[in-house]
C-alpha cells in the first residue's frame, strides 16, 4: 500500500467548538441561538453476519455497502417567533450548513425533524432541543452526500 500523507496535530485538531453553527437554506436567519451542536455523524449500520455451514470455528461478517449520515441535535436559545418558523420549516428538505469553528463547513441535504423546547424557569435562558434528520437526497430525489469544504 502506497503511503499516504499525514496532516500534523496542529492541522487536523479543531482546538475549541466555539463557533459552530447551523443554517437551513430556506430560513438562514431563522429565530435560534446555537448553544451547543452536535454535528452530523456517519455510520456504517453494522455487519452483515455471513456466517454458513461451512464455518468451522468462528462466525464472520462483512461490512454493508451503504453508510448513513446521523441526526443533527442543536441546543438553542430561541424567540419564541421560532414557532412560525420552525412550522414553515418542518418536514421541508432542504440544504443544510453546518459550520465549525474553523470556517469549514459540510453541506447535506435534509429537514428540521423537531422543536422541542426544554422547562422555562427564573434566571435562565429558554432553550429548546432541535433535531435536524439528513435525507441525502435533493428535491428531485437524487442520492446526494454531504459536502466538506476545507476553511478558508
Amino acid at each position: 500500500m502506497p503511503a499516504t500523507a499525514r496532516v500534523t496535530p496542529a492541522d487536523a485538531l479543531l482546538e475549541d467548538g466555539h463557533q459552530t453553527l447551523i443554517t437551513v437554506a430556506d430560513d438562514p436567519d431563522i429565530s435560534f441561538w446555537e448553544k451547543e451542536v452536535q454535528p452530523p455523524g456517519i455510520d456504517g449500520g453494522g455487519e452483515n453476519n455471513i456466517t454458513t455451514m461451512h464455518n468451522t470455528a468462528w462466525r464472520v461478517f462483512a461490512p454493508k455497502k451503504l453508510k448513513t449520515l446521523t441526526p443533527v441535535v442543536i441546543t438553542a436559545g430561541y424567540n419564541p417567533a421560532v414557532y412560525d418558523q420552525i412550522i414553515a420549516e418542518l418536514q421541508d428538505n432542504q440544504e443544510i450548513t453546518v459550520t465549525f469553528s474553523d470556517g469549514s463547513t459540510v453541506v447535506f441535504w435534509g429537514w428540521v425533524d423537531k422543536f422541542i423546547p426544554q422547562g422555562s424557569s427564573e434566571g435562565g435562558m429558554p432553550e429548546a432541543e432541535i433535531t435536524i434528520i439528513p435525507s441525502n437526497r435533493d428535491d428531485a430525489g437524487a442520492e446526494q452526500a454531504p459536502a466538506y469544504t476545507a476553511p478558508p
